[in-house]
């Protein structure tokens, strides 16, 4: 099936060629057309370019009328939980009470408190709330999406999870990745056997996953109150030899380690970050692995910001993530992450889109696939309402802008935007 956009504002993240991603001052870069054209085939952008150069043969194929809306690339959103069971509004009042993060979790809220109500969760019901969480990121602009578990704390919970994760792979158009986080917290049952627990990880629970093929990453929470360092080294070298690539939860809570281990093993992003210093930083130039910032969670918690400006000013890429979940960041909505990034971390508007969109997409694996307009990747789109420039996107923090969205070169949200052949006004 062909498809051409035209009549757009601006297409927005134009790449001629792909990059892995955007670092330091490059960050600041950010390649647009006005008034561009944009074709798919077969699921693919085919083409793209100013409005003199759209194709003769433009007015014989279907065509999609922008009504001077942006085109870009969907959001890409590399960290979230949004496979679980039920929610968990009573702690957001304990929160308001003033209670920590690590005072819920101690008093059995927090990821354990999500771990009872999956247990007693079926795995039909479980697939049912999440795909309506992941339509409603779809209508947010978000074209791909990783997907942890971590809710189960059990082998049979994490493997129900991760069959979910699988079956929304399978059954939905977003593009999905699936990390095991096994490593989440200690249950309660091993709250006096730290080391059993990690056993149960290592010797039954990652052998059961990488036998399903149920996960493309490995996860641990390396912080204070959860996994030490060692403790995350052992993991992830388990995951490693069953074909996992790391994934850390770092430095959210304290200076843990979690940044420097998960770069001395590989990892293909660290995540949070709310406490980055000079080591931290050191450690992460040139080591192909991608700080990640979770704004909204830092937001919902009232924590400390990770340090977004000195990172970049210091030459490193960064990307954002939703950390969608039912504890720490209720919300899946990436253009809000955009809004965050600019507001709390004091990102340029480019830098908040390219952490979203190109380095967003390295963080999961897809870099050859997703995160910018180029010749090549997945058609996975979205188109705002007319508005006067990229800038506004971050600005209008509190309006949903996205009036069409499109993946894997087909039109699956489209508010008023009109499909048809329109040999007259494309031409």
């Amino acid at each position: 099936m062909s498809l051409i956009i035209y009549n757009t504002g601006m297409l927005v993240q134009t790449r001629e060629e792909s990059v892995a991603f955007t670092a330091g001052k490059d960050m600041a870069v950010l390649p647009v057309i006005e008034n561009g054209w944009l074709l798919i085939e077969d699921g693919i952008i085919a083409g793209f370019g100013p409005p003199e150069t759209i194709p003769a043969f433009s007015s014989v194929i279907p065509g999609l009328d922008a009504g001077g809306g942006y085109v870009f690339p969907a959001f890409c959103d590399p960290h979230t939980h949004l496979v679980y069971a039920g929610s968990r509004e009573k702690e957001y009042t304990d929160k308001i009470r003033g209670l920590s993060y690590e005072e819920i979790a101690k008093r059995g809220g927090g990821i354990l408190n999500s771990a009872k109500l999956l247990h007693e969760t079926s795995e039909d019901e479980l697939f049912r709330q999440s795909m309506e969480r992941v339509r409603e990121v779809i209508s947010f602009g978000t074209g791909a999406v990783e997907i942890k578990s971590g809710y189960g704390l059990t082998t049979e919970d994490e493997l129900k999870m991760l069959r979910v994760i699988r079956r929304i792979r399978e059954e939905s158009p977003v593009t999905v990745r699936s990390t095991f986080l096994g490593a989440h917290a200690v249950p309660a049952g091993y709250r006096d056997d730290r080391r059993g627990y990690v056993n149960l990880i290592v010797e039954e629970m990652i052998p059961a996953v990488a036998a399903a093929r149920l996960a493309d990453y490995i996860d641990v929470f390396c912080d204070r109150g959860f996994f030490t360092p060692e403790e995350t080294a052992r993991i992830l070298e388990a995951g490693a030899r069953h074909g996992m690539r790391p994934k850390i939860h770092a430095n959210e809570l304290d200076f843990s380690g979690g940044i420097q281990t998960g770069v001395e093993h590989g990892a293909l992003s660290v995540d949070h970050l709310e406490f980055t210093g000079d080591d931290e930083i050191a450690a992460l130039l040139g080591s192909g692995t991608m700080p990640t910032l979770l704004p909204g969670a830092a937001f919902f918690l009232g924590m400390t910001n990770p340090p977004a400006r000195k990172m970049i000013d210091a030459g490193l890429p960064l990307a954002m993530a939703s950390d969608y979940n039912p504890g720490s960041s209720p919300s899946g909505n990436m253009k809000l992450v955009v809004s965050l990034g600019c507001i709390r971390l004091r990102l340029l508007p480019e830098e908040a889109i390219n952490a979203v969109t190109v380095n967003a997409a390295y963080a999961m694996g897809l870099s050859e696939t997703h995160g910018s307009i180029t010749v090549g990747k997945k058609a996975n789109l979205f188109i705002t309402k007319k508005i006067p420039s990229y800038e506004f996107l971050p600005y209008a923090y509190g309006s949903n802008l996205v009036e069409t969205v499109i993946l894997n070169g087909e039109v699956v949200s489209n508010h008023t935007s009109h499909i048809a052949n329109r040999n007259s006004q494309i031409s």
